[in-house]
């Protein structure tokens, strides 16, 4: 149980400089990959704390959100990709 503690801990450490990322990126493509890997802290968050609880179940929200986060990244590309042409 320590090591998930630790790998919690961590996570939410690496979360503020994604955050900072977040609001300082010069660019939007910056933001976009800040967003995207924000996105993916909160849900290693969820499937370290599905782990550290014991429940299983909360690791298909974990499945569901990964898919809806690539499905959100190629949107996102996509639309990034036609602003510049």
């Amino acid at each position: 149980m320590l090591l998930l503690d630790i790998v919690l801990i961590a996570l939410a450490l690496s979360m503020i400089l994604v955050v900072g990322r977040l609001v300082i990126g010069p660019s939007d493509a910056d933001r976009a990959t800040a967003l995207d890997l924000a996105f993916v802290h909160v849900l290693a968050s969820v499937a370290v704390l599905a782990a550290r609880l014991d429940v299983p179940a909360i690791l298909d929200l974990v499945l569901v959100g990964t898919l809806v986060g690539f499905l959100a990244t190629v949107s996102l590309a996509r639309l990034l990709d036609r602003g510049r042409s």
